[in-house]
């Protein structure tokens, strides 16, 4: 934490909202691009086979350089400052963006957006950077704000990118997005104080400090649980816009509102339900984690078996306020299963577990979809939670995981 006297009361309050704002407009620049790769791409190729691949690695690959560099980033930041390692995130964002307004080689284009990745990875700096200034009890309240940025930012990202495309080239939607990210790497200089590394004795570092986040430890299994919801989170990405056009008939605006109600329950609920476990002990969270994957089970199996558009829609919907209490819950028990001096090198592994989950999820998704066809999408997601129960259920009654971490975060 960050030493007693330094920022209190309304400057923490203040310094949440500027990375609310800071990551609602980094996020989003990135997401004015996201939609339109593939259409971008089809102009640079004429085979089919390249441009299936292409398709594919310009979303995987920023998603797998996160996943390959956010641990040693993470414990970079505890040992330098998690303000750098912002700094250092959203200028690889802009410079990656500029480079991508410049490049029409498809392959180039790929690498880039690998490293933009591999040498940004602005959540996991950000969430550890919130973790230095918010008090442990309210860290459940600070994931979901931070998340809600990112899910408001790809929401309004996505609209903007589709109007510059509408009247200019797609040379200014990553330039513009460069220049965002640009301005938001000299807010974060210039406005966020510095926030100096927990140190830790000498005893407590090296190969002693790595198995002490690991032994005796919940922090595993909670990765295992926020994986796997991740992952049926995800199953249904792909096959999403045709599952729905091919069971309901319907336009395409009313597959956008579908998908778009999910991310706005999530919105809607999300630091609703931080504030309800934040007072909770580790055991009765996770009992009530028990009941939300249970609520997932239900909707997701009406998804599958619903042919009215209207009930999928709502369902949908509070599927995605279901979802509000998942990952910003979590997050904040996998903060709290460190002390303040790891917190950076453990949300980098805990980010790194998202992109993985999320790949596999995409890629699962897809691969089952066409072996077995659309219409079991929503039943292969119903299963992938009532998995997620297993590790649940085990933590809740595994003694040495409850009071493991409980008071161990030293803030």
């Amino acid at each position: 934490m960050l030493p007693s006297g330094t920022v209190q009361g309304s400057s923490v309050r203040t310094l949440i909202y500027l990375l609310f704002t800071i990551q609602l407009v980094s996020m989003g620049a990135m997401e004015m691009s996201g939609p339109f790769w593939p259409v971008y791409l089809r102009g640079l190729t004429s085979s089919d086979s390249l441009f299936s691949f292409a398709s594919i690695a310009v979303y995987v690959g920023p998603m797998l350089g996160i996943m390959l560099t956010s641990a040693f980033w993470g414990r970079t930041g505890d040992r330098f400052g998690h303000k750098w390692m912002m700094i250092r995130a959203l200028a690889g964002l802009s410079l990656t963006q500029l480079g991508l307004a410049f490049c029409s080689d498809l392959w180039v284009i790929l690498l880039l957006r690998f490293l933009q990745g591999a040498f940004a990875g602005y959540i996991a700096p950000a969430q550890a950077y919130g973790v230095s200034i918010e008090v442990p009890a309210k860290r459940a309240r600070l994931f979901a704000i931070l998340q809600i940025s990112t899910n408001v930012g790809s929401l309004l990202g996505a609209v903007v990118g589709g109007l510059i495309l509408d009247f200019a080239t797609f040379f200014w939607i990553n330039l513009i997005a460069s220049a965002l990210c640009a301005i938001c790497t000299v807010v974060a200089a210039v406005t966020l104080p510095d926030v100096p590394p927990v140190k830790k004795p000498a005893a407590t570092t090296g190969t002693a400090r790595a198995r002490g986040v690991w032994q005796g430890s919940p922090l595993l299994p909670l990765l295992v649980v926020m994986g796997i919801l991740l992952m049926a989170r995800m199953l249904p990405q792909t096959s999403f816009p045709l599952y729905v056009t091919s069971v309901f008939e319907v336009s395409n605006s009313v597959t956008g509102l579908c998908y778009g109600l999910l991310a706005l329950g999530f919105i809607l609920s999300a630091t609703r339900w931080a504030r309800y476990f934040e007072h909770l002990t580790r055991p009765q969270t996770l009992q009530r984690m028990v009941w939300v994957v249970c609520g997932c089970i239900a909707l997701t199996a009406v998804a599958a078996m619903v042919r009215n558009p209207l009930v999928f829609v709502l369902a949908y919907f509070i599927w995605g306020v279901l979802l509000g209490a998942t990952t910003p819950v979590l997050m904040a028990l996998i903060s709290k299963s460190v002390d303040s001096s790891q917190q950076g090198h453990v949300l980098g592994i805990a980010q790194s577990t998202a992109q993985l989950a999320s790949i596999a999820g995409i890629s699962a998704g897809g691969l089952l979809s066409q072996v077995y066809g659309l219409q079991y999408t929503y039943l292969f997601v119903c299963l992938a939670y009532g998995v997620a129960l297993v590790p649940i259920v085990a933590l809740r009654y595994r003694p040495m995981y409850l009071q493991a971490g409980e008071t161990s975060s030293g803030d």
